[in-house]
């Protein structure tokens, strides 16, 4: 596997070498000193070009960067062929060596108008003295942020609202949209209530990662033991097991974030809803009525 040295040696001689290419920077965890190095971390680089049409009239121009493993064109997915690609167009390369990068050329029109948004970017070649100076990088746009009590209020609301679409898709004995479910919008509304956790007890200086990466290290272990267990394979009663690890959790984590804002953490959702579940889960599949 080719290291960072060499990774980076490569990606500014294909700059250097060529005129279209003026100015090269960077993005991503690379330049975020919060993260730990590790060998999947992508390059997260951008060329600056003059123009894009010669780029993408020529498929095999990427072949320098080595062997792949297969390629993502984002843009192409989305637009299709036939979009228009004229300031902006992405490769996303996975190497035979397990080295990843993710390339993007834009003109000098489209470095005017986002260069620098990401303060994570960080400038490795400036052919013609075109970028910005830029503070030192930092993660700090993706630190957790402080709910407003409206956000608190609506996390906890849609957290307890939607285990109902839960409960009856299992009685029902449709799995795949009470897993749809839970994962996809209960988890959020968790994920969302331990951020603000974490935040809590951070001075909201960190961020969780992506879909919380980082729970794990800043949860204590009898919290992290509990999270770990709102994951459940597609058995029904495992499904309803980890339901009921994500209230325990959800509860506990929301009352210490209503006590440290001075927000309510409304108790009769949580009791009522915990109640419907308990019965729900305890109805026969021939059942005529819930109550």
């Amino acid at each position: 596997m080719r290291n960072e040295q060499e990774m980076m040696e490569l990606i500014l001689s294909v700059a250097k070498e060529d005129e279209r290419i003026r100015a090269v920077y960077m993005n991503g965890s690379r330049t975020n000193s919060s993260v730990s190095k590790d060998i999947f971390q992508d390059y997260d680089i951008v060329y600056v070009v003059t123009e894009t049409d010669s780029f993408l009239k020529d498929e095999g121009w990427i072949d320098v960067f080595g062997e792949r493993l297969m390629v993502q064109e984002p843009d192409k997915n989305d637009k299709g062929a036939g979009g228009d690609f004229t300031d902006f167009y992405g490769y996303l390369m996975l190497f035979t060596d397990g080295n990843r990068i993710d390339l993007h050329i834009e003109t000098m029109n489209h470095l005017k108008e986002h260069y620098g948004k990401d303060k994570l970017t960080v400038p490795l070649l400036d052919k013609d003295d075109c970028l910005p100076d830029l503070p030192e990088p930092t993660d700090e746009d993706y630190h957790v942020q402080i709910p407003t009590e409206q956000d608190y209020m609506g996390c906890c609301n849609n957290f307890w609202w939607c285990q109902q679409n839960v409960a009856k898709s299992l009685w029902r004995d449709e799995v795949p949209y009470a897993k749809f479910m839970f994962e996809c919008v209960i988890r959020r509304d968790l994920d969302q209530m331990v951020s603000w956790w974490i935040g809590m007890q951070t001075d909201f200086t960190v961020s969780t990662g992506k879909v919380g990466n980082y729970f794990k290290d800043f949860l204590p272990a009898e919290y992290w033991d509990l999270y770990e267990s709102t994951y459940s394979d597609s058995k029904p009663e495992h499904i309803w097991d980890a339901m009921f690890a994500a209230g325990e959790l959800f509860r506990t984590l929301a009352f210490e974030v209503a006590e440290r804002f001075l927000y309510t953490y409304r108790e009769k959702d949580d009791e009522n809803m915990t109640s419907y579940l308990k019965q729900v889960r305890s109805l026969p599949s021939h059942a005529k009525s819930i109550f």
